[in-house]
């Protein structure tokens, strides 16, 4: 969470811990979710998802045509992904063009609140939660489909009028124009109406099916294993893991809904550089994350938020094939083995030998040192042993969805 070097000394990691956890609570009871998400489907609502689907492995709306937003997001790996690129990040639609940040799935983006700042009567700043993005910089799905399109790293178009002829053209026009009406002749009006399109797809029954080896186990219909078992205790210990801090979930509730394992806030964790990114081979570049998010209406443009990005649900993070913002990590091992060695083994993640390698110096202040298990020393015993990041990982594996759970590795 932000803030948390003035938090930590001013009201201690306890109270930090518990700030968090009300403003979780806060989201659920005042944050309204995307408009739709949780309204019962309906003729018109199915005739859209389809659209939308439709949209959704349309690969003739990049430039060159060829890449769909499935091919980023697929569907056979929780819709995540990274189109055929080794480094990490996905390759865009033309060689050599990568994606800046990993594309994380898609699943559950019903429940992403807008982005929004929470603060309680004794807090010393407000802390940013949702938006879409791991800089949270679009307020919903619709906002959010507009810049893959337009970014020229990833689906190439030229401006809204390619986009707007593109759907024109479409197999599925008289389908868009039957939904939405004759809007082709405003290239803003159309790419808006796709938006909404996709927006019913992601947000649609299907994209949240809460089929887990947990969900099961949280409505009593199944049983973790001695393993499981013991890594769902070490997420939850404060003393260990302490992963529940900021990837919430509730399993003494039946309902999986109220385990989406991310409270939607930001944190500084400072992942080591991926050399692999072309941008990265400019020594002065550096992803800021939050603060290059440019809304006016709730600003994070301060320093204060740099270097820190959303955190993600773990519902399916053992399909991944990268993980953290930067796709730093190719195994889910590696991720929790760094949240529980970086503070005592530094050097074992930052290859370059600068600690911190991927945040510039003047924020280096800012990364989370304070949170357990980041606030050991160097030279320390880590908080995890290398026994507890097997069972920590074993339960991640149990957050998979039905259709997903040959993928996941065994330990």
């Amino acid at each position: 969470m932000l803030g948390h070097r003035l938090l930590a000394l001013s009201l201690g990691i306890e109270s930090f811990r518990q700030r968090r956890i009300v403003a979780f609570v806060a989201a659920i009871v005042l944050v309204p979710w995307i408009a739709g998400a949780s309204q019962p489907t309906s003729p018109t609502n199915r005739s859209r998802m389809a659209l939308g689907r439709a949209i959704f492995f349309d690969s003739a709306l990049s430039e060159p045509p060829g890449t769909s937003c499935a091919s980023c997001h697929v569907p056979a790996r929780a819709f995540s992904g990274n189109h055929r690129s080794s480094i990490g990040v996905p390759q865009g639609s033309r060689p050599k063009h990568f994606a800046r940040r990993s594309a994380p799935s898609l699943l559950y983006l019903r429940y992403v609140p807008r982005f929004y700042f929470h603060m309680s009567d004794d807090d010393i700043q407000p802390s940013p939660f949702g938006g879409f993005f791991w800089d949270g910089r679009a307020n919903s799905i619709a906002e959010l489909v507009k810049e893959p399109l337009l970014n020229p790293d990833e689906m190439n178009n030229r401006d809204l009028s390619q986009i707007a002829h593109k759907i024109a053209s479409a197999k599925y026009a008289s389908d868009f124009r039957r939904e939405f009406g004759d809007v082709f002749g405003n290239a803003s009006d159309t790419v808006t109406a796709l938006g909404r399109a996709i927006e019913a797809f992601l947000t649609s029954d299907e994209m949240a099916p809460f089929s887990s080896k947990y969900d099961a186990y949280v409505r009593g219909q199944a049983k973790l294993t001695e393993l499981e078992a013991r890594g769902l205790k070490l997420f939850k210990d404060p003393d260990k893991g302490n992963c529940i801090t900021c990837h919430r979930f509730y399993d003494t509730s039946r309902n999986p809904e109220r385990s989406l394992f991310t409270d939607f806030g930001y944190d500084a964790v400072a992942v080591p550089r991926n050399p692999n990114i072309p941008a990265n081979r400019d020594a002065g570049y550096f992803d800021l994350g939050l603060c290059e998010r440019r809304d006016q209406g709730t600003p994070s443009n301060n320093e204060i938020w740099c270097v820190s990005f959303r955190t993600p649900s773990l519902r399916n993070v053992a399909v991944r094939k990268s993980f953290m913002h930067n796709g730093a990590f190719k195994k889910l091992r590696d991720a929790v083995s760094f949240y529980a060695t970086r503070a005592t083994d530094p050097m074992r993640w930052y290859k370059s030998g600068v600690k911190f390698d991927d945040v510039p110096e003047k924020y280096r202040h800012q990364v989370n040192v304070n949170s357990i298990p980041y606030n050991r020393r160097q030279g320390d015993e880590p908080a995890l042993t290398d026994a507890d990041v097997d069972a920590i990982v074993a339960f991640l594996g149990t957050l998979t969805d039905a259709d997903y759970r040959h993928l996941v590795r065994r330990l």
